[in-house]
């Protein structure tokens, strides 16, 4: 079974950065896309990057882009998500998982770490 932890949230004021990590650990890890979510109180859990298994595929929201980026380490078994210049409402609880297919769809993801709190004061 595998087990995504993610890691690197905390409180940034408007402007700063963040870099996020999730480890994917089990005895067989096996993806062909991983990507990064986040869901705020009261809203759908949303799409914000995913990157495939090779590293040579990667995609973005539109309103991340420019901002936020996706990179993974093979041999870790480990993806990142590197965000700047980041804003208040970019508060939430930011979540990594993976998915045997390349999509965007939470529906698709069928692995979740257990998320990270990401805090962007003004």
């Amino acid at each position: 079974q595998v087990q995504l932890v993610e890691s690197g949230g905390g409180l940034v004021q408007a402007g700063g950065s963040l870099k996020l990590s999730c480890a994917a650990s089990g005895r067989t890890f096996s993806a062909t896309a991983m990507g990064w979510f986040r869901q705020s109180p009261g809203k759908e859990r949303e799409f914000l990057a995913v990157i495939n298994w090779s590293s040579r595929l990667t995609h973005y929201a539109d309103f991340v882009k420019g901002r936020f980026t996706i990179s993974r380490d093979g041999a870790k078994n480990t993806w990142y998500l590197q965000m700047n210049n980041l804003k208040p409402e970019d508060t939430a609880v930011y979540y990594c998982a993976k998915s045997p297919r390349w999509s965007a769809s939470v529906a698709d993801f069928d692995s979740w770490g257990q998320g990270t709190q990401v805090t962007v004061s003004a």
